[in-house]
């Protein structure tokens, strides 16, 4: 979906600060999402992103800075912003004394929503959950009491939806049937925000990325823009025999089991093998490709950021 060019935003983050005791976990961001956008925010552990999701949703409250959805401040019109948000959080939470369709009942009336079956239905079709629409909450698997959280988060049909991690540990069938139906709400217009440590899905997802570190929006982003000032080609080797030169071994980095650098051109690619072969290290798997969003992240988290 294209952003509502001159709307209101649908996210504003203005100088948000979180702080506890001495320590800011959040510091200092500033961020607008557009109405209608598809946006990732992505991070390493501990970088931030569930503490502003929390703010967002009104859990916790800014040290310092605002908060809107919408052009709603959320600290002071908590029942309005609450209403145009749909937050589906990491952590699995559910009452184990209702069937599947009594909790999206029981969540539609906090809403004030009443003769909400249809959409219920529509839910339970879309998030593969109809064979276990009767069933009690407690007998359901982890990934079923998901894919309920996430049907909890749409029941209202927020413009604005959150989701914090929600394929983490979830089947392959999950993370397919997800993705169409968010992709599917985002086309009508809703707004979705996306933190996720498959950032394979942000790159096939989202338009715009902002990457924090250590509660600093570090980078920040159309998602091309990012692939092409940092998607350089990347040399993937399998070396054994002899130590790896030194001057090599310090421009690789680890994957897994083999090396990579990033090369410039085939020149390059060239030279390193020569190097390996003249210090007496056997290629045992080459590979060369185009790096992803994966590698951007990898060379922002390592650097000092690179914010326009």
């Amino acid at each position: 979906m294209k952003p509502m060019d001159g709307a209101v935003p649908a996210v504003r983050l203005q100088g948000v600060v979180k702080r506890y005791g001495a320590r800011n976990v959040v510091d200092g961001v500033s961020l607008d999402i557009a109405q209608g956008e598809f946006f990732a925010l992505l991070g390493a552990n501990g970088a931030g992103k569930t503490t502003l999701i929390s703010m967002l949703s009104g859990l916790a409250r800014p040290s310092a800075g605002s908060v809107q959805v919408l052009g709603h401040d959320v600290a002071r019109e908590s029942y309005v912003t609450r209403r145009l948000l749909g937050v589906v959080p990491q952590e699995l939470v559910f009452d184990p004394f209702f069937t599947v369709r009594e909790a999206l009942r029981l969540q539609s009336g906090y809403f004030g929503l009443r003769h909400n079956d249809a959409w219920i239905d529509e839910l339970l079709q879309r998030l593969g959950l109809a064979q276990q629409a009767e069933q009690n909450m407690r007998a359901l698997s982890g990934g079923m009491k998901r894919r309920v959280m996430v049907a909890q988060a749409l029941v209202h049909k927020p413009p604005v939806i959150v989701l914090d991690e929600p394929t983490a540990g979830v089947d392959v069938e999950l993370r397919q049937s997800l993705w169409q139906f968010i992709t599917d709400l985002n086309r009508q217009g809703h707004t979705v925000l996306l933190t996720t440590h498959y950032l394979e899905e942000a790159e096939s997802l989202c338009s715009r990325i902002g990457m924090l570190k250590l509660g600093r929006l570090v980078a920040l982003d159309a998602t091309h823009a990012l692939l092409a000032r940092f998607a350089s080609t990347q040399l993937l080797l399998r070396v054994s025999g002899q130590p790896m030169p030194s001057a090599l071994a310090q421009r690789a980095r680890a994957m897994g089991a083999r090396m990579a650098w990033t090369v410039r051109d085939a020149a390059e690619v060239e030279r390193t093998l020569g190097e390996l072969r003249a210090a007496g290290c056997e290629i045992e798997e080459i590979e060369v490709r185009r790096a992803d969003l994966e590698d951007a992240f990898l060379q922002i988290m390592a650097g000092p950021g690179v914010r326009p």
